[in-house]
């Protein structure tokens, strides 16, 4: 017969957890001891009990589905082919390619790949008819899944200028585009500029949103998922946290304009915490953000090789890189359990308190003049160095620590000669309709200030 050893004590109350920590603490206050501000304003307490919990979110995770992604930068379209067929006989089950030349033999470059029930996307760095329509095509003819990820806004945040487009702007493009196509989806989301450039998990939140329904006002025939490609930090419970809460208000918003456009969440490890010094805890860093991702309810993670901010695309980093995932999904089991955070008081609350700040954030925004008007007006660029400032200043003072970059360096690691590629906010010179949002790591001035002493 099956019994339960909970029966065999009594229920202890929150507030006899807490007498007890006041006990322990000595005469410390409580609430200035273990209680802590994180920078959306939330309060993270030492526990979390049953009496207080006030339901579970409505977020729902597919844990189960997640693909382990690959990233391919199109130069050398043959290059590419054998890259893409390796990774994915080696474990990779979808595929990312950025492409920043509309005149890159797409045909080539995918005929010859078993893409058949396979997710890949395309990071395109300009807006063509003629080629998605080619991608539109391909998609039929090899039974695949092809996300363009198309975002002028995006592109406009980043660079500070459109598309280039001979039609009178980017949205009838992205109109005339959709009218030619029916097998792919077009739209994507840069969350990721934003959680690099510095905003918080708030503002990452809101922002997307705000972003998306710049898309969705102006767009009323898109039905196909929206891609939100994701940066995902640190802050393990928070960064889970995250994905359930945009998940749950994206279906909220999307509901006024068609229920049936899903949120398609493709995420990547951020860079913002990322070193060129003692580079091997960037496998550290990395693991927690895709173990995040996964519990989260990514559809698909594309790792962030530990040596990518220096070293050019190597076989090495990238077979790291993608075992990480492989040894989360298949060793680790889990892709086995929808739903894992059902359960947790802690990640339940956190979604709960991010969705409504969120929220708000939006509804502000919308209010304002919606998205475009304040990044126009240069108010998100503002907000988000003011947080990014914020977040500095704990870099700095190591209230925030990078091990082995401002806690425990290594004083004989030297990177000087190891640098195939720039590591640091590059200044491009050029006539802008607005200032750009400027992605920046936090270790960036410390770590050339290291260099110069080399």
């Amino acid at each position: 017969m099956a019994t339960t050893l909970f029966n065999d004590f009594n229920p202890i109350s929150s507030k006899q957890w807490k007498q007890k920590i006041q006990f322990e603490l000595d005469g410390a206050d409580y609430n200035e001891t273990v209680i802590w501000n994180s920078p959306e304003d939330i309060q993270v307490k030492p526990f979390y009990h049953c009496d207080e919990f006030t339901g579970a979110s409505s977020a729902e995770t597919q844990v189960s589905n997640f693909t382990i992604c690959q990233n391919i930068f199109v130069h050398d379209v043959e290059k590419s082919i054998h890259r893409a067929i390796n990774t994915i006989e080696r474990g990779a089950e979808s595929l990312r390619f950025s492409i920043e030349n509309e005149n890159i033999d797409i045909q080539k470059l995918l005929e010859t790949l078993p893409l058949e029930n396979r997710i890949v996307y395309f990071n395109l760095s300009f807006i063509s008819i003629d080629f998605v329509k080619k991608l539109d095509s391909i998609a039929i003819q090899k039974k695949a899944t092809f996300f363009c990820n198309i975002d002028p806004i995006g592109h406009f945040a980043r660079e500070g200028n459109w598309f280039t487009t001979s039609d009178k702007n980017n949205f009838e493009t992205l109109e005339n585009i959709s009218k030619a196509t029916t097998n792919i989806s077009l739209l994507s989301i840069d969350l990721g500029l934003y959680q690099n450039a510095g905003a918080n998990i708030t503002q990452q939140i809101a922002y997307s949103l705000a972003h998306a329904n710049e898309y969705l006002n102006r767009l009323p025939n898109i039905v196909t998922p929206i891609v939100f490609q994701v940066s995902i930090g640190t802050n393990y419970f928070f960064e889970i946290a995250k994905l359930r809460a945009l998940r749950m208000l994206f279906k909220l918003i999307a509901a006024e304009y068609n229920p049936n456009i899903k949120c398609h969440i493709l995420a990547t490890p951020t860079k913002r915490n990322k070193t060129i010094y003692d580079y091997n805890v960037n496998m550290l860093r990395t693991t927690t953000e895709c173990m995040s991702a996964i519990l989260g309810g990514a559809d698909s993670i594309a790792n962030l090789p530990y040596d990518a901010l220096y070293h050019k695309d190597n076989e090495f980093g990238d077979r790291i890189a993608r075992n990480q995932l492989l040894v989360l999904k298949h060793e680790s089991y889990f892709d086995k359990v929808n739903n894992p955070a059902d359960g947790s008081y802690y990640i339940e609350s956190l979604t709960t308190q991010l969705a409504e700040k969120s929220l708000t954030l939006f509804k502000d925004i919308e209010a304002n003049g919606g998205f475009l008007k304040l990044l126009n007006d240069g108010t998100i660029k503002k907000k988000i160095q003011e947080s990014a400032n914020k977040e500095q200043d704990l870099f700095d003072s190591k209230k925030e620590v990078l091990l082995g970059t401002n806690k425990y360096p290594n004083k004989e690691d030297k990177m000087k000669h190891d640098l195939e590629l720039f590591p640091f906010v590059k200044i491009k010179p050029r006539k802008t309709l607005i200032t750009p949002i400027i992605e920046k790591r936090l270790a960036e001035k410390l770590e050339q200030e290291r260099l110069e002493l080399e």
